[in-house]
């Protein structure tokens, strides 16, 4: 199976985007260990997400760096909306531009994954 986790969530949203996010990991996890190809995408306010991770303090930490192989990236554009762009870059994340849009640095494209027939999961 080809799986993309998409994570849309804002972590300024408390408990259920803790929840979201903690599920979105599980199921990188969970996919990841029957072999799966996975791939993990933080979009959106989503993009805030890496600098809280990687927070030792942060309960979902290590199931974070458990799957961080299986993440591929941060949307350069939304980074920018939400002014994590230093953070993604802090954190060591590529910044994904394969959706260009105008007036944006570029997005990282949902419709790829759809056109290259991966199931697409959003948190």
């Amino acid at each position: 199976m080809k799986l993309a986790i998409f994570i849309l969530s804002d972590p300024k949203n408390g408990d259920e985007a803790t929840g979201r996010v903690f599920n979105a990991l599980a199921t990188a996890a969970e996919a990841l260990k029957a072999g799966d190809q996975v791939e993990i995408v933080f979009q959106g306010a989503g993009t805030r997400w890496p600098k809280e991770l990687t927070q030792l303090s942060h309960p979902a930490n290590g199931l974070y760096n458990a799957v961080r192989p299986a993440v591929v990236g941060a949307s350069c554009g939304c980074a920018a909306v939400f002014g994590s762009t230093a953070d993604v870059k802090g954190c060591g994340l590529p910044e994904i531009k394969d959706h260009a849009l105008p007036g944006t640095p570029g997005l990282a494209s949902f419709r790829r994954y759809l056109a290259e027939g991966w199931s697409t999961l959003l948190f």
